[in-house]
C-alpha cells in the first residue's frame, strides 16, 4: 500500500503509523483520512502485525481537521465533511475492533480529530509537553472521530461537556489525572517507551488481547447476564487457539510463554 500523508513501517511485529503533514501541523485532510482507513485495514488483516503505534511527525501529534482545505470547498463543504468522516470513522472503528492493541504516542498537541484519535486508542502515552483540546466549537463545528463516544465514558459527561463547549486545553498531566492518558513520559523518551510497550504487547496472545478489548468496550451497553455470556463465548473461542494451549502449558511448566499470535 502506498501512502501520501502518513508513514507506515513494520518491525518485529509492531506497525508504526506516523501522521506526516508537518507543514500543516499534521492536520487531517481527506487524503489523510483515507490513508488512515487503509492503514487500519492493513493492521487488521496482516497477521505479522501484532501491535500498532500511532504518532505524529515533528512537534505536533495532530492539529485536527485541515480548516484550510475545508474552506476551499465552499458550498460543497457538507458533502466533503461527510466523505472525510466516512474514511476517518471507518479507521477508528477498525482500530478499535482489530486484535492488535493500538498505542497512541502523543508527541505534541492533540486537537480536534487528533484528540479523538488519542481517545480511541487502547493505550495513550503522552510526552510531558503534550496538550489536549477538543477545539471543534471554536471553529463553529461539532466533534467527530469518536470523541463523543469515548470521552463521556472515560471522564464522565460533565467533564466531556466542559471540554466540548469551552475548548479547555489540558496539559499532559491533567489528561492523565482525568484518565485520558495512560502514562506521561519525558519528551525524549516517548517513542522509546511506546516501542518497548508495543514490543511487549506484540509478544502476547494477540487474539486474546483483541477479544479482551472488545469485551471491555461492549460491556458499556449490555446487561450483566448478556455480558457474561459474551465472556463465556470469548474465552471458549480463544481456548481453541494455539496460544491458549501454549499459555496454559507454560504456566504449568513455570516458564515464559512463547505466543505466536495464533
Amino acid at each position: 500500500m502506498t501512502y501520501t500523508t502518513i508513514l507506515f513501517a513494520i518491525h518485529d511485529g509492531v506497525a508504526q503509523i506516523t501522521l506526516n503533514r508537518p507543514e500543516a501541523a499534521n492536520s487531517l485532510n481527506i487524503e489523510m483520512a483515507r490513508d488512515l482507513m487503509h492503514a487500519a485495514l492493513q493492521c487488521d488483516e496482516d497477521p505479522a502485525i501484532r501491535a500498532v503505534i500511532l504518532t505524529g511527525t515533528g512537534t505536533m501529534f495532530c492539529a485536527g481537521g485541515d480548516l484550510k482545505s475545508f474552506a476551499a470547498q465552499g458550498e460543497q463543504l457538507p458533502y466533503h465533511l461527510k466523505e472525510v468522516t466516512t474514511y476517518l470513522h471507518a479507521a477508528v472503528s477498525r482500530f478499535m475492533r482489530m486484535d492488535p492493541p493500538l498505542i497512541a504516542a502523543v508527541n505534541g498537541t492533540a486537537a480536534g480529530a487528533g484528540m479523538s484519535l488519542a481517545c480511541a486508542a487502547d493505550i495513550v502515552l503522552a510526552a510531558e509537553s503534550a496538550r489536549f483540546t477538543m477545539a471543534y466549537t471554536r471553529a463553529g463545528l461539532t466533534p467527530d472521530g469518536s470523541s463523543t463516544y469515548f470521552l463521556p465514558r472515560i471522564i464522565g459527561l460533565k467533564r466531556a461537556l466542559e471540554l466540548a463547549l469551552t475548548n479547555r486545553m489540558l496539559s499532559a498531566q491533567e489528561a492523565y489525572d482525568w484518565g485520558i492518558v495512560t502514562r506521561v513520559v519525558p519528551d525524549d523518551r516517548l517513542l522509546e517507551e511506546a516501542r518497548a510497550l508495543a514490543t511487549q504487547l506484540a509478544r502476547g496472545a494477540t487474539r486474546a488481547l483483541g477479544k479482551a478489548k472488545r469485551l471491555l468496550h461492549r460491556g458499556w451497553n449490555e446487561t450483566l447476564e448478556t455480558q457474561m455470556e459474551h465472556e463465556a463465548q470469548a474465552i471458549a473461542a480463544v481456548a481453541r487457539t494455539a496460544d491458549a494451549r501454549e499459555g496454559i502449558q507454560a504456566f504449568l511448566e513455570k516458564r515464559p510463554p512463547r505466543f505466536q499470535g495464533q
